[in-house]
C-alpha cells in the first residue's frame, strides 16, 4: 500500500523546519510557507531532510517571500529576554 504524498511530505517538512529554527517548534504557518518551495525547488531531495535543507539554503534567492522569512528568522540571534 502506498501512502499519499501529503502524508510523507508533511512530516518531512516538520523535520526540516525543526532543523532550521533554533530550539523552536515549527508552526503550521512555517511548514505551510516552505512546503511549496520544497516541491518546486528541491523535490529531488525528498525524503532526505539534510539535503532538502541544504537545497533550500542554496536556493534562498528563489524562495517564496514567506519561506525566505522563515529562514531569515531562524538565522537571527535571539535576545536574552526571548
Amino acid at each position: 500500500m502506498r501512502l499519499p504524498l501529503r502524508l510523507i511530505v508533511g512530516p518531512m517538512v516538520l523535520a526540516l523546519m525543526a532543523t532550521t529554527a533554533s530550539h523552536a517548534e515549527p508552526s503550521t504557518a512555517q511548514r505551510e510557507a516552505c512546503t511549496p518551495d520544497v516541491w518546486r525547488l528541491c523535490s529531488g531531495e525528498i525524503p532526505n531532510v539534510t539535503r532538502i535543507t541544504a537545497c533550500l539554503r542554496r536556493e534562498k534567492a528563489r524562495l517564496s517571500p514567506d519561506c525566505r522569512a522563515v529562514f531569515n528568522a531562524s538565522s537571527r540571534p535571539r535576545s536574552a529576554g526571548l
